[in-house]
């Protein structure tokens, strides 16, 4: 059973510290007689060889989202200071490939409008996890927003599609990716015709529509504009919603033949 112990020990906390490692495994032997119960801290959770398991696995999470959010919060501090994109990679790298994705997720949650810490991050999550959607399309927003080209961040919202097809962000991003304002426009409908309780997605059909339709006096796409501002009109419930639709409409209409 001593040997179960100190085995599951070992099992759950393979990467802590080895003075702390060492503490608890000197708990577990003194929840079995090995030492003074006046030297045990945690007299009442090593009681038996399931508590300890339970126990140890607890305070492992804990260490490790603890120092997850440490390491981060140093290394974006570092880089703050001394601007050397290198040394900021290099410590990435290191960081996401210590810790789980859960831990990584919240040890970004501070540094969201720093792309080029985000990025890095979810490149090795999805080297581990290529099927996460939802990493897919955080490492696709990152991409978006430092310009990596509409290629790439397409290619990342296929795969997201792919993975979750119930992802509505993976849709967004397919769409927002298409740089070609008819097959943008064509992915818009698609996104609605997936969603079509989504005010969001139909906005964005609605105004590619109009933009295709004025590039290209395309009266079947000012048609579909036209429709689905109706659409949302009939649906909108704040007043300054349905006078921004209302404008909208009205110039639009006056182009139908």
């Amino acid at each position: 059973m001593e040997r179960g112990v100190l085995h599951a020990v070992r099992y759950f906390m393979p990467g802590a510290p080895h003075g702390w490692r060492s503490r608890v495994l000197l708990d577990a032997a003194s929840s079995m007689g090995r030492i003074s119960a006046a030297r045990n801290p945690l007299p009442a959770l090593l009681r038996s060889p399931a508590q300890l398991v339970s126990a140890v696995a607890y305070f492992s999470r804990t260490m490790t989202d603890t120092t997850a959010r440490q390491e981060l919060d140093s290394t974006v501090t570092a880089y703050r200071r001394t601007a050397d994109v290198g040394v900021l990679l290099g410590k990435l790298d290191q960081i996401a490939h210590a810790h789980s994705t859960a831990d990584l997720i919240v040890a970004l949650e501070p540094h969201q409008q720093l792309q080029e810490v985000i990025g890095p991050v979810y490149e090795v999550i999805i080297e581990r996890e290529p099927d996460n959607a939802r990493a897919l399309i955080a490492l696709a927003q990152a991409y978006w927003l430092t310009g990596r080209g509409p290629d790439v961040v397409s290619g990342l919202a296929e795969r997201a599609r792919a993975a979750d097809p119930s992802y509505l962000a993976a849709w967004h991003m397919w769409a927002l990716a298409e740089s070609a304002p008819r097959e943008r426009t064509e992915r818009w409908r698609q996104v609605v015709e997936r969603f079509p309780d989504d005010p969001m997605s139909r906005v964005n059909l609605a105004d590619s529509a109009a933009s295709l339709a004025g590039a290209e006096d395309d009266p079947v796409a000012l048609k579909l504009a036209v429709a689905n501002y109706e659409h949302l009109l009939a649906r909108a419930t704040r007043e300054e919603e349905r006078a921004a639709l209302n404008h909208a409409l009205k110039a639009l209409r006056s182009l139908l033949r």
